[in-house]
C-alpha cells in the first residue's frame, strides 16, 4: 500500500512537470516491471470462473508508438497478478486466422497503426509478399477484417487501444465494430478527463471528478457521429488546444473510452495510453482489468448506446 501512495504522488508530480512538456520515452526495463506490479491491481474486482486467453496483437505499419512494447508487458503483469488472463502477445498477421483468433476470449488492438495511403494494416502487410497481386491483397485483406467481426458477433471481446481504431480506418464495418474511426489530434497536453456517470461500474476506478492525464487528445469520425456505444469518458472541446482550424469545437465533449454490445460479444475503445507514463495511474491500471473482465463476460454492465 505505501508503494501504491509513493507511485501516486509521482504520479501526479510527472502530470505537473509534463504540462511543459510531452513525456520522454522511458526504457522498458525490470524496475519499470516492478513499478507496475506494485501499481496493479491485487485481484480481479469482479468474480470468474475461468482465467481467459488474451491476445495483444501489436502489429504496425503507420505510426510506431513507443509505447507498444510497454502496453503489452502491462497487460502481461495485468493478466498474471490478477490469475484471471493468460496474455500472449503478437505481432504476426497470421493470429488473425480464423483458426488462431478462435482460440482467444479476448482480442487486444494494441496501437495497430496503418499506414495513410490506405489505411488498412492488413493490405499494407500483405503487400509485402511479391506472391500476391493486389486483387488477392485486398481479398484477403477483407478476410481478416471480417475474421475480427465474425469473433465479436460469436461473443469474443475486442479491446481497442488508442491507435488501434486506425487499423481499418476507411472500412466503416469496422468504424461501425468499435464506435468510431481516427480523424486527427492535436498536440499532446494535460486533458481533464471526466467521467459520463461516475456510479457505472467500470470507472469506479476513477475520482468520481476525473483525472489529468498526459495524451493526445482524439477526435473521431466515421461510425462516431451516430454515437451507437455507451461512453465512459470524456473531454470538454473548449478546454483542448490547437484543434485543426477548420473544424474546431469550442462547445459540446469529446469521449475517450465507450463501450458498445455487438452481437454476442463486447467492445471496448479507450485512449487514454499513448505514453508508459500513462500506466503509472493505479486507477488507469483498475480501469484496463476491468474492461477485460466486461469484455469477456465476467460482469454485465449497462452498455444501452446513448445515440439510440
Amino acid at each position: 500500500m505505501k508503494k501504491i501512495i509513493i507511485y501516486g504522488i509521482v504520479f501526479l508530480t510527472g502530470v505537473n512537470f509534463a504540462l511543459a512538456q510531452n513525456p520522454k520515452e522511458i526504457p522498458l526495463d525490470q524496475d519499470w516491471k516492478d513499478k507496475i506490479t506494485d501499481l496493479a491491481p491485487e485481484k480481479a474486482r469482479f468474480p470468474f470462473k475461468s482465467k481467459k486467453k488474451v491476445l495483444v496483437f501489436s502489429l504496425h505499419t503507420g505510426f510506431v508508438h513507443w509505447v507498444n512494447p510497454h502496453t503489452e508487458a502491462m497487460f502481461e503483469i495485468l493478466g498474471e497478478k490478477s490469475g484471471a488472463f493468460e496474455v500472449t502477445s503478437s505481432s504476426d498477421i497470421e493470429m488473425i486466422e480464423k483458426d488462431r483468433l478462435k482460440e482467444f476470449d479476448l482480442l487486444i488492438l494494441n496501437n495497430t497503426n496503418s499506414k495513410p495511403e490506405y489505411r488498412n494494416l492488413f493490405v499494407d502487410k500483405l503487400s509485402e509478399d511479391s506472391n500476391l497481386d493486389s486483387v488477392e491483397v485486398w481479398k484477403k485483406a477483407e478476410t481478416l477484417e471480417q475474421n475480427i467481426i465474425n469473433h465479436v458477433k460469436k461473443g469474443g471481446g475486442l479491446f481497442v487501444i488508442h491507435g488501434g481504431n486506425t487499423t481499418l480506418n476507411n472500412s466503416m464495418d469496422f468504424s461501425k465494430l468499435i464506435g468510431g474511426s481516427f480523424d486527427y489530434h492535436p498536440k499532446q497536453q494535460a486533458i481533464n478527463v471526466r467521467l459520463v456517470d461516475p456510479n457505472h461500474p467500470l470507472v469506479k476506478a476513477f475520482p468520481s471528478g476525473g483525472f489529468t492525464h498526459i495524451d493526445e487528445p482524439y477526435f473521431y469520425k466515421g461510425a462516431y457521429s451516430s454515437l451507437d456505444f455507451k461512453p465512459l469518458l470524456y473531454f470538454n472541446n473548449a478546454e483542448i488546444e490547437g484543434q485543426r482550424k477548420e473544424t474546431e469545437q469550442l462547445e459540446g465533449v469529446t469521449y475517450v473510452a465507450w463501450i458498445r454490445k455487438e452481437g454476442k460479444g463486447h467492445v471496448l475503445y479507450c485512449s487514454p495510453s499513448h505514453n508508459g507514463q500513462s500506466f503509472e495511474n493505479p486507477g488507469l491500471l483498475q480501469f484496463y482489468l476491468d474492461g477485460m473482465q466486461y469484455l469477456v463476460g465476467d460482469v454485465e454492465v449497462d452498455e444501452t448506446p446513448i445515440g439510440k
